[in-house]
């Protein structure tokens, strides 16, 4: 058993889960062979009369199920019987009359929670690396090795829903006040504590029960919160996610039929999910930013220790608060020392917020804010490596603070600018160095937002480019490198979306319906929603830049209704007033006196496939026209960003894939139909008519 090391003393066999050849430990086909033969020794031999499952890996229990087994098996009945099989070994596990104790340091994930939750006892370390999670449903599948039901036995049915239904993380305090885990303790102790409870009779103290939770075992509490589960999922989904249905479904098997028959239904289920375009693209995607963590290189001289922030507004507080929490010493650097108070305080608070979910400890919390060092002094900044701008959009600005910089720093310093919009050739125009320059777009708020958008020019050095790369991944962020022009891909795709929104508010369409249907289509938040979230202000000054330029040249005609709107201070929910009101207390509502800046109050229906493919279908078109120009380097970069940075349907895989699963010639077919009808710009490109005439996919 290769992967497998087993010890036997004192009555307890220790059994060490330490994959060959692999950083973390991962369930296989062939994994769960071995645990099956092991299972074997452990029940015969007279003289083990307990076991504790633990992992010789650092910071890995089990991170879950290897993804390449789902892409390497095409039948999904297969996949259907792989479940069973698995199930039928976790089983086996649970009824085993020798008690087994999992001893959990590091991930324990999907099927490692899964394998974990079989056991008969969870010890776990409240090390920061610890965390649990049933993430299937972000791979548009469901936990198919029992998770869905003794999740809900362990723990509740309030608990145990919104762990299913999210996939998120679940930190050893809180899986420990759920009933998740057993025990908790330091990772030091964790295998004496694990083999001193292997080595005397389980006891496990009685859960609490609350009266709300005890009214929700009863049938009519149970189907109440199922039925609740289903309309929020629908609400959230537009039902165009199946995964989180089928897990409903399996949970209220369990509930109502006894364990075995929810285990049917959830090899059942898992076969069908895993058949499903939306889990096959969302299993690529996975892979894509998995894959995307290999840019990073360990090149001494295109890595550093520490970094230089200017600008201590919202966004650069958000990069200094990434940077820090993942190992970076910090020199924030404003003008203003109440700003950089501000910024200080925004990253405290963050931090404060996950000691009290204990996802964080206070002493952890500390030693991380004692990271950053604030300055207002210019020459604080003179020995830095590398220095990341986030100050306002402004040309000038950024020239003046680049000037200053190439002045009294090192020849080699690379300066990275935080911009949206703005063209890296113009920031760089008067440089002395321009091939030490380098966008770096992140998107707000940074801490949550997975992507950075690397911008680079015909002039950007290597050196330049992989160490943005190394410092961007090394703070999370899965890194699209694309390059320079106005509005890059980001800005200027987005733009595109938002601008045709405008169009169908000016050609009499309603605030509501325009954001239904996108919503309907895939997108997280409506065009109209996101603007006022962005800001319209923002809109309207990107609009003035060399993007609105470019745009007016393809056909799609300055409008000047943004700007208009932004002149009467209707920036949006910083404002409490844009395309909605935003009231202190209470849900948002349409804000109907803006329709008078589209014609008046009066509005027409449109049906939503039309609002979709006019505002969908752009977005798109634009996408290709980005990848014909060069401004995106492959099809696949363009998938990831535009999910991962603005929201793209992800069950469609991102626009290309979007376009090869409906056929470019039927996406070329109905942008011919809609430049008939609205003109110029709905002009395909024409990468995207040669691979219509070809019919070549673009993600090969």
């Amino acid at each position: 058993m290769a992967n497998f090391k087993i010890t036997k003393e004192n009555g307890i066999a220790t059994i060490i889960m330490d994959q060959v050849g692999s950083e973390v430990n991962t369930l296989s086909v062939s994994l769960l062979d071995e645990f099956k033969s092991l299972l074997d020794d452990i029940e015969s031999d007279k003289d083990v009369k307990a076991a504790v499952l633990t992992s010789g890996k650092d910071n890995c229990f089990i991170a879950g199920a290897d993804i390449k087994d789902f892409i390497d098996i095409k039948d999904s009945k297969e996949i259907e019987q792989l479940s069973r099989d698995g199930n039928a070994i976790l089983m086996r596990l649970s009824k085993l009359k020798k008690p087994v104790i999992a001893a959990i340091n590091g991930a324990c994930l999907g099927g490692g929670l899964e394998v974990a939750m079989a056991c008969h006892y969870r010890i776990a370390s409240t090390d920061k690396k610890t965390v649990f999670g049933l993430p299937e449903m972000k791979l548009g599948l469901l936990p198919g090795g029992g998770g869905t039901q003794r999740l809900i036995k362990l723990t509740n049915l309030r608990f145990g829903l919104d762990c299913l239904l999210t996939g998120k993380n679940i930190y050893p305090f809180s899986a420990k006040k759920a009933g998740l885990v057993d025990a908790l303790v330091h990772k030091e102790g964790l295998q004496q504590a694990a083999l001193k409870i292997a080595s005397q009779p389980i006891k496990r103290k009685a859960k609490k029960v609350g009266l709300l939770d005890k009214a929700l075992m009863t049938s009519t509490g149970r189907n109440y919160v199922l039925k609740k589960a289903r309309e929020t999922v629908m609400r959230k989904t537009r039902g165009n996610y199946p995964a989180p249905l089928k897990i409903l479904d399996c949970v209220e098997t369990g509930l109502s039929y006894g364990m075995a028959a929810g285990l049917e239904a959830e090899a059942v289920g898992f076969g069908e999910l895993h058949a499903t375009e939306a889990s096959k693209n969302l299993i690529g995607l996975f892979m894509a930013m998995q894959d995307n963590k290999k840019l990073k290189n360990n090149n001494k001289t295109e890595n550093v220790d520490a970094l230089t922030m200017i600008g201590a507004g919202f966004m650069g507080a958000g990069i200094a608060e990434v940077s820090i929490k993942n190992g970076y010493d910090v020199v924030l650097k404003d003008i203003s020392e109440q700003g950089l108070a501000s910024a200080l305080q925004t990253i405290w608070s963050d931090f404060s917020k996950m000691v009290k979910k204990k996802a964080m400890g206070a002493v952890e919390r500390d030693r991380m804010m004692s990271k950053i060092k604030t300055t207002t002094k210019d020459e604080d900044i003179n020995d830095s490596d590398l220095i990341i701008e986030a100050v306002f959009e402004d040309i000038n600005l950024k020239q003046k603070i680049l000037a200053d910089v190439e002045g009294r720093c090192k020849k080699s310093t690379v300066f990275a600018t935080n911009t949206s919009s703005l063209p890296l050739a113009d920031i760089t125009a008067k440089a002395a160095n321009p091939q030490n320059v380098v966008g770096m777009h992140y998107f707000s708020p940074v801490p949550k937002m997975p992507l950075l958008e690397l911008i680079v020019t015909d002039k950007t050095s290597k050196k330049a480019r992989q160490m943005a790369t190394n410092v961007g991944i090394k703070q999370g962020k899965t890194v699209i490198t694309v390059k320079d022009g106005p509005g890059f891909y980001t800005t200027r795709v987005l733009s595109a979306l938002t601008h045709e929104a405008i169009q169908v508010l000016h050609d009499g369409g309603s605030i509501e319906d325009i954001d239904n249907a996108m919503k309907d289509w895939g997108f997280p938040v409506g065009p109209l929603s996101l603007m006022d979230e962005v800001g319209i202000d923002v809109g309207a000054h990107i609009a003035r830049g060399s993007l609105g330029d470019m745009f007016v040249e393809r056909g799609i005609e300055q409008d000047t209704t943004v700007q208009k709107l932004a002149d009467a201070k209707l920036f949006g929910r910083k404002t409490g007033k844009g395309f909605y009101n935003y009231p202190k207390k209470g849900r948002k509502t349409v804000n109907k006196d803006i329709y008078s800046y589209f014609g008046g109050e009066e509005r027409k229906t449109f049906a939503k496939k039309d609002i979709q493919n006019r505002i969908g279908l752009i977005f798109v078109n634009e996408c290709v026209l980005c990848l014909e120009e060069g401004i995106l380097f492959s099809a696949k970069d363009g998938d990831l960003a535009a999910i991962l940075g603005l929201g793209f349907p992800p069950f469609t895989g991102g626009p290309f894939s979007y376009v090869d699963a409906t056929g470019a010639d039927q996406v070329l077919s109905t942008l011919k139909d809609l430049e008939k009808q609205h003109g110029l710009r709905f002009k395909a490109a024409n990468l995207l008519t040669s691979h219509a005439e070809a019919d070549k996919p673009f993600i090969e």
